[in-house]
């Protein structure tokens, strides 16, 4: 009887340590999927049409077409490359370099499936939130070649491009590679988006050449309304880029969504000062381009920064983008025909610093302390990831660039160019 006592006291004992193993089991939440899928098509809308339109109002009235199929092309090609390998690379385990291909082809994924880095939203929509990432990454990288590169040593570029630099690179940040052991801060894509696209686009600029004419001839935007139109659908998709990096409807996709906002504004009123002071009149592509600035530079510190550092890198970001795009590009001589790098790589930098300066610890959590908040370390290793970044960046964007321009060859004959790529690439035009 005493043995049997104490074998029903023992089982009666274990009751609550299971069930408060089962409570802590990761758990789908409906607020934290709903919030997740609203946020997805949030960024997939910064790409078609957001960035379609943006780019396409910015060339000329004969390249319109080829640039906006830029950006859908690139859409539906990363959507299958992502599936079929890209995922994997970033986001299951491997090493501290690259992931493995244990996940390709979205093997093992079900409807209950939850991934490590996303305990409260199923798997497939944690996925397919990232692939939106994937796909805007490359597609901005179109904005440093429009007017001059084949469409088909595109399609070549972006497929290589994202499987040997983004998946890679998004695996060392935010899939528990060697920069995230680092503590390399990027909340939603400074350097995985925003650094590596500008940094290649520079490439791609100096590789592919100068536009014929450039800079003697006037390469005048066709239809700013587009731009405009375009760079709006960009500013609030950023909101479902930025605060759905939280990964939840919770206080940090909150006031990750309200530094974006201001950072964006203050960016904006920044450029259109500078250059009404410098031109004597304040543009729209000016206003819009200041926007991009600010949103581009508040991505990697959106999850760790308080109003007040908002404000700041919006001003900072809205003035050094501004020179980025136009003095620096004449001083260096390169042709980045819709600025590519002078506003997504020169802001990804401004933004992955000034995270190192303005993450607060009570926002960002443990360890996610800038200068301000009494960790001057921080910013040394903000520009450490910058750094490794720009090289593997640059030096496998040029071997890619190399190779596809050996093999089918990259830009357009001259004629092409001359008579514009949407009649003699697409067979259309825009009436």
């Amino acid at each position: 009887m005493k043995r049997g006592s104490l074998v029903l006291a023992a089982l009666a004992a274990m009751v609550p340590v299971a069930a408060m193993a089962q409570d802590a089991a990761p758990k789908i939440d409906t607020g934290d999927t709903a919030w997740m899928l609203t946020s997805t098509v949030l960024v997939l809308m910064m790409c078609i049409p957001g960035l379609a339109l943006f780019y396409g109002g910015m060339v000329r009235k004969m390249n319109v077409l080829s640039t906006v199929m830029h950006s859908f092309a690139t859409c539906c090609l990363v959507t299958i490359v992502w599936m079929v390998a890209g995922y994997s690379l970033a986001f299951s385990d491997g090493g501290a370099f690259v992931g493995d291909l244990g996940r390709a082809l979205l093997r093992g994924m079900g409807v209950e499936s939850i991934h490590g880095n996303a305990k409260t939203i199923p798997e497939s929509v944690f996925m397919a939130f990232q692939m939106t990432f994937a796909i805007i990454t490359p597609a901005l990288i179109a904005g440093a070649f429009v007017d001059r590169m084949k469409f088909s040593a595109m399609l070549w570029f972006m497929g290589a491009w994202s499987l040997l630099v983004y998946s890679p690179v998004a695996h060392w940040v935010w899939g528990g590679g060697f920069l995230a052991a680092a503590n390399v801060l990027d909340y939603a894509g400074g350097t995985v988006v925003h650094i590596n696209a500008g940094v290649a686009g520079l490439v791609l600029a100096l590789m592919i050449g100068k536009r014929k004419g450039y800079p003697k001839e006037a390469f005048t935007p066709h239809n700013l309304v587009l731009t405009l139109t375009g760079g709006s659908l960009l500013w609030v998709g950023w909101f479902g880029f930025n605060a759905g990096s939280a990964v939840a409807a919770n206080g940090a996709a909150g006031m990750a969504m309200a530094v974006t906002q201001i950072a964006a504004a203050a960016a904006a009123l920044a450029w259109m000062f500078i250059e009404w002071a410098a031109k004597g009149k304040p543009s729209v592509l000016g206003i819009v381009s200041g926007a991009i600035s600010g949103l581009v530079a508040i991505t990697p510190a959106s999850g760790f920064v308080a109003p007040g550092g908002a404000l700041i890198i919006g001003l900072v970001a809205g003035v050094l983008c501004w020179w980025g795009a136009t003095a620096l590009k004449r001083m260096m001589g390169y042709d980045d025909s819709l600025d590519a790098f002078g506003v997504h790589g020169v802001g990804g930098i401004v933004g992955a610093i000034l995270t190192g300066v303005f993450a607060v610890q009570a926002i960002g959590g443990d360890g996610k302390a800038g200068l301000i908040d009494g960790n001057a370390y921080q910013v040394i290793t903000q520009i450490y990831g910058i750094a490794v970044v720009i090289v593997y960046d640059a030096i496998v964007t040029f071997i890619i660039v190399k190779v596809i321009d050996l093999a089918i060859g990259l830009r357009v004959d001259a004629d092409t160019e001359r008579e514009g790529l949407d009649l003699n690439l697409h067979g259309e035009v825009v009436h």
